[in-house]
């Protein structure tokens, strides 16, 4: 009699477990995450920020309530999410991770695009143009001095840390300072996109002939050049050289200064730490920043004139940047969705990642 209610006790708590199995959904799997970092105001309706567009355009009309991060997550049914993370690298950080270990979602083979706005560097690129970043470093691991208090001889009052003067050889980059994107992946998603329409106007052209700068007078293009990302916004000619100098510096003379950015660090940290954990692939990562405003001042103004002028929203290029993010962002992603068979197991030209740095 015992040997029969044990047995009976045990198909009970097979049967048990079995409905629970069956009753818990399987993970949502998500093929593109679109990684914006800030809207104006509600997610459709109104003046755009960096999420709108993707939300009207590609109706990520399900929403899924994210407490843990700073936005709830939108997506279709075609596979594509859009995170926004909230301004600045703190926000970028904890919400990618929020999201990244979300189970109601399957990110092993999603790619990720961060796409948003930037300034840009005038001898690189143009207002409106969209650049597609090889490398992220970041802006705000230093040491600084009061501008002040700077000796006479440094270029700059912004020190690596660890050194005793401006770009002291050798560069010790520490953990989180330089991010190799896939090159092979980069460069894909720039051919594909190099053609690439972009609007132009007559007062983009009139703000741009207030410029210096190899590339300032150029209709908008699809480029790629190499970010810095900080949550400090700074701007001016002076900084832009140390920019310059800046990237060069942590990237074995690799990097290419084009745009900055505030929260792409934090981003890329948090997708090395999912990585790591199994939850994404690192190498299925790329980052696209249009150019709202230059980031130092026109002839005929000082840096704090110019900087006084800097507002979102207000930005010489701000929809036409916003536009271009989209239009050459989005075609990456309507190839990744609509050739899906193709890319699910096999990153687009993977074979051509050689000798780039890992990522640090």
């Amino acid at each position: 009699m015992k040997s029969r209610t044990r047995v009976s006790l045990s198909v009970s708590l097979l049967v048990c477990f079995a409905a629970t199995a069956a009753a818990k959904p399987r993970p949502i799997p998500v093929k593109v995450v679109v990684v914006a970092m800030f809207e104006a105001g509600a997610d459709t309706g109104n003046q755009p920020g960096e999420l709108q567009y993707w939300v009207e355009r590609d109706h990520l009309d399900r929403v899924y309530p994210t407490p843990a991060g700073y936005h709830a997550v939108r997506m279709n049914g075609l596979g594509e999410m859009a995170v926004l993370t909230g301004p600045g690298t703190a926000h970028a950080a904890a919400t990618i991770m929020a999201v990244g270990l979300d189970p109601r979602f399957d990110f092993s083979h999603a790619y990720w695009l961060i796409a948003g706005i930037a300034g840009g560097c005038p001898e690189q690129v143009s207002l409106g143009s969209a650049v597609w970043a090889r490398w992220v470093v970041d802006g705000d691991l230093g040491y600084e001095i009061d501008a002040r208090e700077i000796p006479p001889d440094w270029p700059t009052g912004y020190l690596p840390l660890r050194k005793k003067v401006p770009f002291e050889e050798l560069a010790a980059p520490v953990d989180g300072q330089a991010y190799a994107l896939n090159g092979g992946l980069t460069e894909w998603a720039f051919e594909l996109t190099r053609g690439v329409a972009l609007d132009d106007s007559d007062r983009l052209k009139e703000i741009r002939s207030n410029f210096d700068g190899a590339a300032a007078g150029r209709a908008p293009f699809v480029a790629l050049g190499d970010e810095i990302s900080s949550s400090t916004y700074w701007h001016g000619k002076l900084m832009d050289a140390w920019a310059a100098k800046w990237v060069p510096y942590f990237t074995g003379g690799k990097g290419t200064f084009a745009t900055t950015a505030m929260e792409d660090t934090g981003t890329l940290q948090s997708i090395q730490f999912l990585a790591r954990a199994g939850r994404v692939d690192a190498n299925r990562v790329l980052v696209l920043r249009a150019v709202s405003n230059f980031d130092q001042q026109p002839r005929g103004l000082s840096a704090a004139e110019s900087l006084a002028k800097q507002r979102i929203g207000a930005y010489a290029a701000y929809l036409p940047a916003l536009e271009a993010d989209y239009r050459v962002g989005h075609a990456v992603v309507n190839e990744l969705l609509g050739h899906w068979a193709r890319y699910v197991e096999t990153i687009p030209e993977e074979s051509r990642r050689g000798d780039e740095a890992p990522a640090r």
